[in-house]
C-alpha cells in the first residue's frame, strides 16, 4: 500500500509574525484563587492578571486588521468595554497563524447568554443542551458567541476505575467554567488557542502555538482518553490532517486506530454531517483515504472500504474512486463552493454501487440492498439516498446524451455535476455536459459555474499517486 504522504509537495513556510513569550508570573502567584471570579464575570482586575496561577502562556501576535471579521472585533470590544472577558477562539485563531482565511470568527466569553442578548440587539439564543448566543449581521452573516465552559467533573470509586475508562463517552458538557477550563476541554491543541484583541496576544494554555508551528495535530491530554470521550474527534483530526495539510502525531494516529470502534457508538447525524465536512472541504481525496488507512471507513462505510481493499478482483476500482475523488476536489476549489449533498455522496458511493449492482436483473433491487444499510448506520436523509438511487440509474442515459424528461427535474443539475467528475476523472472532454446543462439551465434555475481550463491538470495531476 502506498503510503499517503508520498509525492506530497513540501508543506508551505509559515506566514511571518512575531511570537514572544511574556515573563511567566505564575510562581509568584500561587496564593491566588483562579475562581475567585467564576461567581461575577464582571469582576474588573487588570487584563493581564486575569488567568494567573492558570499555567497560561502568551504569545505576543500582530494580525493585520484586515484579516480579522470587523464584525467579530465589534462584539468583541463591545463584550470588554462591558466588563466581560471576551476573545476569538479556535479555528479562526489556528488559520490566522497558518497563514489562512478563517470562515467563521467565533467567540467565548464570560458573559452568560442573556448577558449577550441583553447587550446585543441583534442577538438570539439557541440551543436547549447548551445555550449559545448568535449575533445576526447583514448578509445572513452569524458570530457565534459561547459562554466559557468545563467538562464536569467525573468522579467514581476507584474500583469502578477500568469500568469508567471502558466507557469515557461525553453525554453532558453543560457547565460554565473559567478560560482556561474553556481551553482544556477543547479537543486538539492548535484549537484550543484564544486571541486577545485588543492586547494581541495570543493566549495558550495547551502548548497549541508549539503545534501550529511544528504542523502537527496533537490532542490535549491523552488521545486515548480524548478519542473515547467522543469519537467523533477521530473524524475531525482526519478533517483538519486533510484539509490543512498537516501531520498527525504518532501517539494521536495510534488512538485513532485503535478507538476506531468506538465510531459505533456516535451520534448518527453527527456522523453523516461529519462525513459531509469531509467531503466538502476541497481534500476529499486525502480525507478518505486517511479514513480508509486508519480502519475508520471499514466502521462507517465498510462496503466502500471492503471495494478498495480488494483492487485486484475489482481491476483498478480503487484507482478510479480516488480520481473521483481528486475531480470532485477540483470542481469544488473552481466553484469557490461545495457541491450539493447528493452529488457528493453519489460520488462517494457510486463505485462499490456499480459493483453490487454489477449482473444483477433488477438493478434497482440491487441499489437498494446496497443502500439500506449504509442509511441506517448513518442515517443519510431519504432525499439524499433517493437522489442517489436516481442519478447512478439515469447516468447511462445523461453519458450518451439523451436525458430525456429527467432533464426537467430538479436533480438535472446534480446529475451532470456527477456526470462532469465521472468525466474528469477518466480524462474524458465535458463539450457533452456543458451542452446539456446550458439547455437545462433555464428549467433548473441554475446558472452553471465556468470551469477553467486548468481543471483537467489538476485532476491528471493526482494521477501517479491513486489513493495517496
Amino acid at each position: 500500500m502506498t503510503s499517503p504522504d508520498d509525492h506530497l509537495p513540501a508543506p508551505p513556510d509559515l506566514p511571518s509574525y512575531r511570537v514572544e513569550d511574556t515573563a511567566d508570573e505564575t510562581d509568584r502567584r500561587r496564593t491566588s484563587n483562579p475562581n475567585a471570579s467564576r461567581h461575577d464575570p464582571r469582576r474588573q482586575i487588570n487584563p493581564l492578571e486575569r488567568h494567573d496561577g492558570t499555567g497560561l502562556k502568551r504569545h505576543d501576535v500582530v494580525f493585520s486588521e484586515d484579516r480579522i471579521d470587523p464584525d467579530a472585533a465589534k462584539v468583541v470590544r463591545r463584550l470588554e468595554r462591558s466588563g466581560y472577558q471576551a476573545y476569538l477562539v479556535g479555528g479562526c485563531v489556528r488559520d490566522l497563524l497558518l497563514g489562512g482565511k478563517p470562515k467563521d470568527f467565533d467567540i467565548a466569553t464570560s458573559a452568560r447568554p442573556e448577558d449577550v442578548r441583553a447587550l446585543f440587539r441583534n442577538c438570539r439564543i439557541i440551543g436547549r443542551r447548551f445555550r449559545l448566543a448568535h449575533i445576526l449581521f447583514g448578509g445572513g452573516k452569524v458570530i457565534e458567541v459561547a459562554t466559557f465552559r468545563r467538562n464536569p467533573a467525573m468522579e467514581a470509586p476507584e474500583e469502578e476505575a477500568s469500568e469508567v475508562f471502558d466507557d469515557l463517552l461525553i453525554r453532558s458538557d453543560n457547565v460554565f467554567g473559567e478560560a482556561h477550563e474553556d481551553a482544556l476541554r477543547r479537543d486538539f491543541t492548535m484549537n484550543a488557542l484564544f486571541y486577545d484583541l485588543d492586547r494581541r496576544q495570543v493566549l495558550d494554555w495547551c502548548g497549541g502555538m508549539d503545534d501550529v508551528q511544528s504542523r502537527t495535530i496533537h490532542t490535549i491530554g491523552d488521545p486515548m482518553v480524548r478519542f473515547r470521550e467522543d469519537p467523533i474527534r477521530i473524524l475531525r483530526a482526519v478533517k483538519f490532517a486533510a484539509r490543512l495539510d498537516i501531520g498527525i502525531a504518532p501517539d494521536v494516529y495510534d488512538a485513532m486506530v485503535w478507538v476506531r470502534d468506538d465510531l459505533a457508538k456516535a451520534a448518527r447525524p453527527r456522523v453523516f454531517e461529519e462525513i459531509l465536512r469531509l467531503l466538502r472541504g476541497g481534500a476529499a481525496h486525502r480525507s478518505m483515504w486517511l479514513m480508509w488507512e486508519t480502519g475508520a471507513l471499514s466502521v462507517l462505510l465498510p462496503e466502500l472500504a471492503a471495494f478498495l481493499d480488494d483492487e485486484e478482483a475489482t481491476d483498478g476500482g480503487a484507482g478510479r474512486f480516488f480520481r473521483k475523488m481528486d475531480a470532485m476536489d477540483a470542481m469544488t476549489r473552481a466553484r469557490g463552493q461545495p457541491l450539493d449533498d447528493v452529488v457528493l455522496w453519489t460520488l462517494l458511493l457510486k463505485e462499490p454501487l456499480d459493483e453490487a449492482c454489477s449482473g444483477e436483473r433488477d438493478k434497482l433491487r440491487a441499489a437498494s440492498d446496497f443502500l439500506d444499510p449504509v442509511i441506517e448506520r448513518v442515517v443519510v436523509p431519504r432525499r439524499i439516498a433517493d437522489g442517489v438511487r436516481r442519478i447512478v440509474a439515469i447516468l447511462p442515459r445523461l453519458a450518451a446524451g439523451r436525458p430525456g424528461r429527467f432533464g426537467r427535474t430538479e436533480l438535472m443539475a446534480s446529475a451532470l455535476d456527477v456526470l462532469e467528475a465521472e468525466l474528469l476523472a477518466a480524462d474524458r472532454t465535458t463539450d457533452s455536459v456543458k451542452k446539456m446543462r446550458a439547455a437545462s439551465a433555464p428549467v433548473a434555475g441554475r446558472v452553471p459555474a465556468t470551469r477553467p481550463s486548468s481543471l483537467h491538470r489538476d485532476v491528471r495531476g493526482h494521477r501517479e499517486r491513486p489513493g495517496a
